[in-house]
Formats: C-alpha cells, structure tokens, sequence
C-alpha cells in the first residue's frame, strides 16, 4: 500500500460479506493497519452481525460511513451497487484519492465510474467463497482466492489487502467479470440444488440419513473433479449403461418429477462430454441423448402425477 499509517475502513451493507471482511480486517495483525470506523447496515440481520461480529464499531448512514474512511468497502448486493455508487458520488460522499472497492463478482470497475470520475481510486475484489455471516468464515477466509479487478493505482493496495486476509489473488480482467462469476455460480449454487435433489432421491429410497450416504462419495467425487476435471466422471454415462439410465429416467419420474428436468440436463451434458473426451463411444453416446430426450418429452406437465394401478 501506498500509505504507512492506519488506513481508515468504512463498509456499507453489513451483509453475510461485509460484516465479515470487516471483521477480519480488524483482526489482521499488521501494526494497526486497518482500522474500521464506520458500518452501515439496516436491517434487523445486519444490526446482529454488527454487534456480534463488530462491537463497537460506529453504526451510521451510507454517507458518513463513506466520509469517515479512507478505504470504503461496498458489501450491497448486485442489482443495487449501482444505485448506492450513484448516491454516495452525487451527494459528495466520496472524495478524491479515496479507495473505493466492491465486492461483487459479476461487476468490474465500470460500475465504480462515477466515484472513479470524482477522483476515487478504484477495484474489485470478490471473495470466492460462501459465506454464513459467522465468525466460522474468518478461518474460511485463510487460502480464498480474491477475484480482483484494479487500475494502477490500486493494483498494491488489492495484492495487500489480500495478502493481510491470508487469501490468494487472481486477477480477472474487467471484460471477463460475469464469465468468471457465471463459472463460480454455476458449480457453487447450483451445487447446493443437485445435492438437495439428490438427498430427495435418497429419501424416497428409505435412506434414513441420505447426508451421510452422500458425503464420502460427493467428497471423493469433488476432489477428483477439481485434481482431474472430466478424467474424474464414473458411472452409467460413461461406461454407457443405457438400460440403468432407462431405469433411472423412469423412476425419478414416477417418484420426483421435479427431479426430472435437471436430471436430463445434466445427463446429456455429461453424455456430450464424455463422447468429445474419447470415453464414449459417440454411437452409444447418441442412444443416451436420445434416451434423455425422449423421456422429458414424454414426462407429464410438471406438477401432475400420474396414477399408477
């Protein structure tokens, strides 16, 4: 960082994210660095994190928290960045040489343009992590890679900041920001719907604990997928076990219908990428696109069960 003394830390939206950056920036034991003055927060959630997580620290309006820091962390939600970016720059909030980061995943730094326009030095930095707004994501935080989109003049102020958080850096060029969201979305939202619908799945099956079922096998499986990417996939798919499939389609449709869809999805998806990988073969791989197909078209409208006699 450019300045030796404590930098002056404000954050508005003291969400699960914003409580916690601040928190361990708080911790971060560096000679007094960082020092956080100020949060902003509304809601009923974010007045418990900030006395469970923040003690002490002053609870004020967007606009004096941002008055009050010299590094001014925006911790909001997506669709309403914009918005507070726009109210705290028109209402002189924002100052020039002050730092103004966010948090975001999906926006760069165009979304900072007017407090850039002010003079404000300007980066984004994501945490690629889930968050519970608890003190378990400050021992998260240590190894998280940061997403971190920076001018010039905050490129050392983001390899600092997360170098103190005891993260790891990537830097994501600013045209790139939604793709490298989309990627951490789709595996770790999405994640979270297919293992419910596979607990689902289990449950119906009689398991009395399908968490416990699952955990060694999706333990392995995600280690492997991140060691060896599609070298990893096992299964009926691959070794093209169409009659198991056959069998699974008609099940699941019986039994969870609103299985059904994401089912299909990603069967054919894992059927195409096994194909283009060698480790089907493509006639094989065709019957159980095929298969997939035909089940979903035939599939009664979703919400409707049939009767079985």
């Amino acid at each position: 960082m450019e300045q030796s003394s404590t930098l002056r830390v404000g954050v508005v939206g003291a969400g699960r994210v914003g409580a916690v950056l601040a928190a361990a920036l708080r911790d971060v034991d560096a000679g007094g660095r960082y020092d956080v003055v100020a949060v902003a927060g509304e809601s009923p959630a974010s007045r418990a994190r900030i006395s469970h997580l923040l003690a002490g620290v002053a609870v004020d309006k967007p606009t004096a928290v941002s008055r009050a820091c010299d590094l001014l962390l925006l911790t909001v939600p997506d669709d309403m960045l914009a918005n507070v970016v726009n109210m705290l720059s028109a209402s002189g909030a924002i100052r020039a040489g002050q730092y103004v980061a966010h948090t975001s995943g999906r926006h760069g730094l165009a979304v900072l343009e007017p407090a850039a326009a002010l003079g404000a030095r300007v980066l984004a930095m994501h945490p690629a992590m889930t968050f519970t707004g608890t003190e378990i994501d400050l021992a998260r935080l240590r190894g998280c890679v940061f997403g971190v989109t920076a001018t010039a003049s905050t490129r050392a102020l983001a390899a600092s900041l997360v170098a103190d958080l005891d993260g790891s850096l990537t830097w994501v060029p600013e045209s790139r920001r939604t793709l490298y969201h989309a990627g951490l979305a789709h595996g770790a939202n999405h994640l979270v719907t297919l293992v419910s619908q596979a607990m689902d799945l289990l449950r119906e099956s009689g398991a009395e604990d399908p968490a416990a079922t699952l955990r060694p096998l999706l333990t392995a499986s995600l280690d492997n997928a991140l060691r060896f990417g599609d070298g990893a996939l096992t299964g009926p798919i691959v070794r093209g076990d169409v009659n198991t499939i056959r069998a699974h389609l008609a099940d699941i449709t019986l039994t969870a219908p609103a299985t059904l869809e994401s089912y299909v999805a990603l069967a054919r998806a894992t059927a195409n990428r096994a194909v283009l990988e060698g480790r089907l073969m493509p006639m094989r791989g065709a019957r159980i696109v095929g298969l997939l197909n035909d089940a979903l078209a035939s599939a009664p409208p979703r919400g409707v069960r049939e009767d079985v006699g």
